[in-house]
């Protein structure tokens, strides 16, 4: 059969760097970092003190308080943005068939306030369970799917994607092959993650998975430096309205660029650690570009999954240079998680606007904090240190990777 086009009409996001995609754009080519001590909880006792905290957000802007309450951190932050997304697109018009339109979301832990907060209630009682009837329908991952419709009255297809910090690049890769087979005319995708409580701080911490830079938190995220000692938790949302070319056209949309491939694989080698060889990422790569159906000397930027974890960053870059050869020296490389931390389930979504926005507008956001590289990094990959670099980008990949060794990869080309 002959497979649609899938354009990318609108965009909305809620940041640890701004609660809009302006906003959140901005900060990132300035290469401003959105970690700072954490003003959730008492974290003095945590081994990490500080996180990339959504800033600022006021969940009343979208909804009455009585609404706010029957919801979670995650699905205030992935609603939020998806208002911005969809009145971005304009499919807000009068006359669009909201039956053609889908929602497929990602997160890879969806309502921890809620789970953590009842049971800490449950705990701190007598016995008798008292506990929130909205406990459940909170807390699941799927939720924030089956708000987002019923917010926009959108019928199409609806589910959530759960693969842990590579889950909203899985909805993204949904979301395009849905569209692609013609069984959407546009999908809202992307994904939402709020962790930053004692229960994701004290987990991640006792996976010695975290930075603990407390006296820097601006510089903990590395990427690439030789001091780094794991990621910086993140927080927040990004929506992508993915949309059938022609549906597009037909209603005068703006086109922000075109997805024309995604690749998915398994590392299948161990429960958090990435295969040392980056075998796992390097197939992943390999499975965008060969569904996309261009060659590896089309891409011009990549942005990593880039944690900065002492394995993970070098393990990526190993299969960037094994897929890439001489052409990986001419490849713009950059982790926008030195600027946002790791959002986790909702990573794919954010980096994913990045890597539109650095198509549409030429400009590669920069990995900040790069101050003494790693040895092991060959010197000749421009890892776009400290300060954006402009250029033309005509083709981009996204990768992220997750915890149990789940990898996915989308190619983003320039709308022509």
């Amino acid at each position: 059969m002959q497979l649609k086009r899938v354009v990318v009409t609108g965009l909305g996001a809620v940041t640890p760097l701004g609660n809009s995609v302006n906003d959140y754009w901005n900060n990132l080519i300035k290469g401003v970092s959105g970690a700072a001590p954490i003003t959730r909880f008492d974290a003095s006792k945590f081994k990490t003190r500080f996180a990339c905290e959504v800033k600022g957000f006021d969940p009343e802007t979208y909804f009455d308080r009585k609404e706010a309450r029957k919801l979670d951190t995650f699905t205030w932050y992935g609603i939020a943005s998806s208002v911005e997304a969809f009145a971005d697109s304009g499919l807000d018009a009068e006359g669009i068939d909201r039956d053609e339109i889908g929602v497929i979301w990602g997160s890879g832990i969806g309502g921890l306030d809620t789970f953590q907060n009842e049971t800490f209630a449950f705990a701190k009682g007598d016995g008798t369970p008292r506990f929130n009837p909205f406990f459940i329908p909170k807390m699941i991952a799927d939720i924030c799917s089956g708000h987002i419709s019923m917010r926009f009255g959108l019928r199409g297809p609806n589910f959530t994607t759960v693969s842990a910090c590579a889950s909203s690049t899985n909805a993204l890769i949904d979301a395009f092959n849905y569209i692609r087979l013609g069984k959407a005319t546009a999908i809202v995708s992307g994904g939402s993650e709020a962790a930053i409580n004692e229960s994701g701080i004290g987990g991640f911490n006792a996976c010695m998975a975290m930075s603990t830079r407390n006296d820097d938190p601006a510089t903990a995220s590395r990427p690439y430096d030789k001091d780094r000692d794991g990621f910086v938790l993140g927080e927040g949302s990004g929506a992508i309205i993915l949309e059938e070319l022609e549906h597009a056209l037909k209603r005068g949309a703006k086109i922000y660029a075109e997805i024309i491939g995604g690749g998915m694989s398994a590392d299948a080698h161990h429960i958090t650690a990435p295969h040392p060889e980056g075998l796992g990422a390097k197939l992943v790569m390999q499975r965008a570009l060969k569904d996309a159906g261009i060659a590896p000397e089309e891409i011009d930027y990549i942005n990593t999954h880039g944690t900065s974890t002492p394995l993970g960053d070098t393990a990526e870059l190993k299969a960037i240079k094994n897929i890439f050869g001489e052409h990986a020296y001419k490849i713009n490389i950059s982790s926008t998680k030195s600027m946002t931390g790791h959002l986790l389930g909702a990573a794919g979504a954010i980096e994913g606007i990045a890597t539109i926005l650095a198509v549409k507008n030429g400009i590669i956001p920069p990995t900040i904090n790069v101050q003494n590289l790693d040895p092991e990094i060959d010197t000749k990959l421009n890892l776009t240190p400290n300060k954006m670099q402009q250029r033309e980008v005509r083709v981009a990949i996204s990768n992220t990777f997750g915890f149990g060794g789940h990898n996915a990869a989308i190619v983003i080309k320039k709308y022509n």
